[in-house]
């Protein structure tokens, strides 16, 4: 007996998988169709189309911010805390002995930063001492000499003169008796020759003229002795001359050596290495036991509260820029805060003009480069936060 064929499938239907809303019954003939009532706003639908409104307006107004910030400020990212860093080394050659700071540390200004060896320095300022008193000794002697020499030459000088007036008084006294003894002689011999008197009579007048003679030469010998001790006397006075002008070539000499030892001193103090100003050790580039040169870099330090922002302000927006315009600076190191500041300075020529190797731009072909000029901002230094070289971003109130 034949198998009954296999009945057909079932069309599949659709509203099994898809339900379809159920269609509204129809209305019987000559009455108003019946009409499905439609779906109301519910209250998830109305919060969604309320949010995407407010969303709306939220944008619309954040936009409309920002370009007014934009249109009223100038924003530079890429801006950095500057300060003056100060490269300390030494003035004299020698071996570092002791490091007396750190990395980080904070100094005051006269403070010992390094010690160097000082005893070449000290035993050559010794010998310049040495030398100082040597010249000192050699003055003191030329004083005394100068002093004694006259005194001498004005004893001698008086003691002289004396001896000149009492030897011409005995000049002219025996110049008179030498006149009255060769009036006696010749009358003696007129009258021998008209004999009147004797031969003896006229020897003892010879004899007489002759002591009168010899009586007045040696007075006049001791004229000229005396002048000539006077003349003596007034040579050793102008020697006092020559050794006033020793002791005036000394004095060069000795201020010479003064100052050698002034300087000889100056570089033993110079050994020991001091801050010149209140601020804090960026880094050492020494070892105790190192021997440095004159101008070689042995630490570095800056003062924390004298800082400012470094900022490269477009060509373009120099013009806007003003001394005094209010400044917001924000630190990347911390977020959310904002440090006041104001333009301290505007440049006054691009940072192109500034370059190791400045485009000359010989070849012809150019490209316009919008230009940057460095404008310096001060900002106060809020508990040590802000260090130099840390990144910045800054907002500027152009008020345009």
């Amino acid at each position: 007996m034949a198998e009954p064929a296999p009945a057909a499938p079932e069309p599949r239907r659709i509203g099994a998988l898809h339900p379809q809303r159920p269609e509204p019954p129809l209305a019987p003939v000559g009455e108003a169709p019946i009409v499905a009532p439609r779906r109301g706003w519910t209250i998830g639908r109305t919060a969604r189309v309320g949010i995407l409104a407010l969303l709306l307006l939220a944008g619309v107004a954040g936009g409309g911010y920002w370009l007014n910030d934009r249109f009223t400020h100038v924003f530079i990212s890429d801006s950095r805390i500057a300060s003056d860093i100060v490269s300390v080394s030494s003035q004299v050659p020698g071996r570092v002995v002791s490091i007396a700071v750190r990395t980080g540390q904070p100094v005051k200004a006269g403070d010992l930063l390094i010690r160097m060896d000082d005893r070449d320095a000290a035993f050559q300022a010794a010998e310049l001492q040495a030398q100082m008193a040597v010249a000192g000794a050699e003055r003191e002697r030329l004083v005394a000499r100068i002093d004694m020499v006259e005194r001498q030459a004005a004893s001698q000088i008086a003691g002289a003169k004396s001896r000149r007036v009492a030897a011409e008084t005995t000049l002219a006294a025996t110049g008179s008796d030498l006149e009255f003894a060769r009036t006696a002689y010749d009358r003696a011999r007129a009258l021998l020759a008209a004999g009147v008197i004797a031969q003896q009579r006229l020897d003892t007048d010879r004899a007489a003229f002759s002591r009168a003679e010899q009586a007045f030469a040696r007075a006049r010998a001791e004229v000229e002795v005396a002048s000539a001790s006077l003349l003596q006397a007034e040579a050793d006075q102008r020697e006092v001359q020559v050794l006033r002008r020793e002791l005036a070539g000394l004095e060069p000499k000795t201020e010479a050596l003064r100052a050698q030892l002034d300087r000889q001193k100056l570089a033993v103090t110079e050994h020991e290495i001091r801050a010149a100003l209140d601020g804090v050790i960026d880094g050492t580039f020494v070892k105790p036991g190192e021997f440095v040169g004159p101008g070689q870099r042995l630490l570095l330090i800056h003062n924390p509260d004298d800082i400012w922002v470094d900022a490269n302000v477009k060509e373009t927006d120099i013009r806007h820029l003003k001394v005094g315009r209010p400044v917001q600076v924000t630190v990347d190191a911390y977020p959310g805060e904002i440090f006041e500041g104001t333009i301290a300075r505007v440049g006054h020529a691009a940072t192109s003009q500034f370059a190791l190797l400045p485009n000359a731009n010989p070849s012809g072909t150019f490209t316009k480069v919008t230009q940057r000029l460095p404008v310096k901002i001060s900002v106060a230094q809020r508990d040590g936060l802000l260090r130099p070289g840390m990144m910045v971003e800054v907002k500027i109130d152009v008020d345009r």
